[in-house]
């Protein structure tokens, strides 16, 4: 999913860089609620105020890109497995006469996830490359004139995660519904119990997700 990635992308900024740290600019105080929970998706809190600090320093910048370059990497091998596990289902018939993933709807999903993945690869390839080659200075600047400027800072980043998580998504529903379609009980029986855990992760997820956000908000 996308939120697996999810990382609280902060350094505080060395003594000697804190004589010279600028305050948050006012534009990056005055977030709706959409930029605020991209910010959280991305940088793991509501607001931008830590990941401003570790702007301050040439160091504590390399700590955040490595990270960040860490994430994109992991998404980047993410969506290669899915590429190469949809292609080779799309390609190839069943194995097995009870578990026919061939039919119209997890065919199409299949296909869905992917082009899902080539354009999370993609995306977290050009995200990469802005990432290694951008300028502490330049991020900074372009951050100070908040609003629209800080939606695409942002984007580099949750772009990534989206298409992949919805690629995932895509597969795990081809297979739940060639499972149901199946003739064989047994096989019926593990596609249910497949679907419980697969709610149940996604219902964890998203509590974890609104109870960390709100309980952020409350202590800003």
């Amino acid at each position: 999913m996308a939120s697996f990635y999810s990382t609280e992308l902060y350094v505080t900024a060395d003594p000697r860089a804190l004589a010279e740290e600028q305050p948050l600019p006012e534009a990056l105080h005055r977030t709706s609620l959409l930029m605020r929970v991209l910010c959280f998706w991305a940088l793991g809190r509501p607001d931008l105020e830590d990941h401003w600090k570790s702007l301050q320093s040439d160091e504590a910048f390399e700590i955040v890109r490595s990270r960040l370059c860490s994430i994109l990497v992991s998404i980047i091998t993410t969506a290669s497995v899915l590429l190469a596990i949809s292609g080779v289902f799309i390609t190839t018939g069943s194995p097995v006469p009870y578990f026919d993933y061939t039919s119209s709807a997890p065919h199409c999903l299949l296909f869905i996830t992917l082009m899902l993945a080539m354009i999370a690869m993609l995306t977290s390839g050009s995200s990469m490359i802005r990432w290694l080659h951008t300028d502490r200075h330049w991020t900074r600047e372009q951050l100070k004139q908040g609003g629209y400027f800080v939606l695409p800072y942002l984007l580099s980043i949750v772009t990534p995660m989206f298409f992949v998580a919805w690629s995932l998504n895509c597969f795990i529903f081809a297979m739940l519904i060639a499972g149901f379609s199946s003739q064989s009980t047994i096989c019926r029986a593990v596609t249910a119990l497949w679907l419980v855990a697969y709610v149940a992760t996604i219902v964890t997820i998203l509590v974890e997700f609104v109870w960390k956000f709100t309980t952020r908000l409350e202590s800003r």
